[in-house]
């Protein structure tokens, strides 16, 4: 039995990341109750075979709601990491000489192997080497193809496998491994709808990824890499939406670097029109605590305001103490900043300049008719889904009542900033458009009798990519009789 449920009021999106705090049908349907939106699945932890229970439970939500889910499968990506120490761990001084090498021996206080080859081929004399999330940082003197010499800047404690960033440099490894070759074939085959692709350096990273996928997802590129900075909008020109992943980011740069940073990525991405998430360490407190501290909804609403299409929960909702309460937090500060009378005005201080088409002109047109004339929802058809992104990018005032005859179209939909999409059949005429439109609008919650609203279509009908009709119609509230 499908359970009716209100569109969300607020215009950003929220995924929750599953684990094992939330992996049961029953914990799923409690999140996406509380305010999720969208799920992503981290490939980096657990096995394939646990994953296909989560996918099921999601897309049971579907015929339960009778609203489309999404599926974000987020790659792991190479792990760089250093070998063994003979006694497990030693004790790195500021000051001391350190090397790298590529010899399989346990490591001592002066040496360790790094068994990465292509660390060797990229390093650079200057370069600094980050150990254990950026606790310890050493900075290169001398290398050559089999061992990198440096100097202990800030030293402490180095353990068995700990992890290595390398922020100075290109490394030049491809940003698929083989487990993420497999991880992405599995994705595929459970008809994941994103695909986050770790470990982006250049514009070049997303092109296996990208033929591997064959169109049968759309793919989002993690920007956590300084190098991924400078080449920032020939990536977003690339994929098809961008992740803020904040913590390798802040990981490799000065933390106080990543806020400008974050901005300008949002900045990029919704100029480009890319749906951009925002990642990692929002709410961090809640994997313990039940309540949030100020400065963590402080940076919640900072996303919301810069007008993010999605915000994440990482660790909150994946193995937190307070998952359901987690989403129920980022829901309810969302929505109270998006009922802020100065949020429009924020969210506008990127300029998204329409290209020079009609569906650009039409969905400029029709952020300006719903506040010149006080519209209650923009509803445009679309196959592609191109027509709701472009609308999506002028951020208008009122919701987008997206109706689409693809359910792979919808469910990728869940992303976009604004959206309530529609699985539902094409139509044949211009007054079928415009009764169907109504009639969804009004079924849906969208909007009530009395309520006018503005259909977006192309004509002719069933032609993909040509938006060129924006019709405003006022609803008398009997179009859904004789429908039930």
């Amino acid at each position: 039995m499908t359970k009716a449920i209100t569109p969300r009021s607020r215009k950003v999106r929220i995924l929750a990341t599953l684990g094992p705090a939330s992996s049961t049908p029953d914990m799923i349907e409690r999140l996406y109750q509380a305010g999720a939106d969208a799920f992503r699945l981290n490939m980096s932890h657990g096995d394939q075979a646990a994953k296909v229970a989560l996918v099921g439970a999601i897309r049971a939500l579907e015929k339960r709601y009778g609203r489309s889910t999404t599926i974000l499968a987020d790659l792991q990506g190479p792990k760089l990491r250093v070998g063994r120490f003979a006694g497990g761990r030693v004790e790195l001084v500021k000051g001391a000489r350190f090397t790298f090498d590529r010899d399989t021996a346990d490591g001592d206080g002066t040496r360790v192997e790094l068994p990465h080859r292509e660390i060797f081929d990229g390093i650079e004399d200057g370069a600094r080497l980050l150990l254990d999330d950026g606790k310890l940082v050493l900075r290169v003197t001398r290398h050559d193809a089999g061992r990198i010499d440096a100097t202990v800047e800030v030293g402490g404690t180095l353990s068995n496998n700990k992890g290595l960033n390398v922020p100075d440099v290109v490394v030049p490894m491809a940003a698929l491994t083989e487990k993420d070759r497999s991880d992405l074939a599995f994705a595929l085959e459970q008809g994941v709808d994103w695909v986050a692709l770790s470990f982006v350096q250049r514009p070049e990273d997303l092109m296996e990824a990208r033929s591997l996928i064959g169109g049968r997802a759309a793919l989002l590129a993690k920007i956590e890499k300084p190098a991924a900075i400078d080449r920032l909008e020939e990536i977003v020109e690339q994929c098809d939406g961008v992740m803020v992943a904040r913590g390798d980011l802040g990981v490799e740069l000065p933390p106080q670097m990543v806020p400008p940073l974050q901005k300008r990525i949002v900045e990029v991405s919704r100029r480009m029109g890319r749906p951009v998430v925002v990642a990692t360490q929002m709410l961090e407190s809640m994997i313990k605590s039940p309540s949030p501290t100020r400065a963590e909804v402080s940076d919640v609403a900072t996303a919301v305001y810069d007008g993010a299409d999605a915000i994440m929960l990482s660790a909150e909702s994946a193995a937190g103490d307070w998952p359901v309460e987690s989403v129920a937090m980022m829901n309810a500060i969302s929505d109270a900043v998006e009922r802020d009378p100065a949020h429009g005005d924020r969210i506008h201080f990127t300029i998204t300049k329409p290209d020079p088409t009609t569906a650009d002109a039409l969905a400029e047109a029709a952020k300006n008719i719903a506040v010149t004339v006080g519209v209650a929802a923009i509803v445009c058809y679309t196959t592609s889904g191109s027509t709701a992104r472009r609308i999506a990018r002028e951020r208008p005032s009122v919701p987008i009542l997206v109706l689409t005859p693809s359910t792979v179209t919808a469910r990728r939909l869940g992303l976009l900033w604004g959206t309530h999409a529609v699985h539902t059949r094409d139509v044949e005429s211009f007054e079928e458009m415009v009764a169907k439109a109504k009639r969804m609008a009004l079924r849906h919650n969208i909007a009530r009798a009395g309520d006018r609203i503005i259909v977006l279509a192309g004509v002719p009908f069933k032609t993909p990519g040509s938006t060129n009709v924006l019709h405003v119609v006022r609803l008398t509230g009997d179009e859904l009789k004789g429908y039930g």
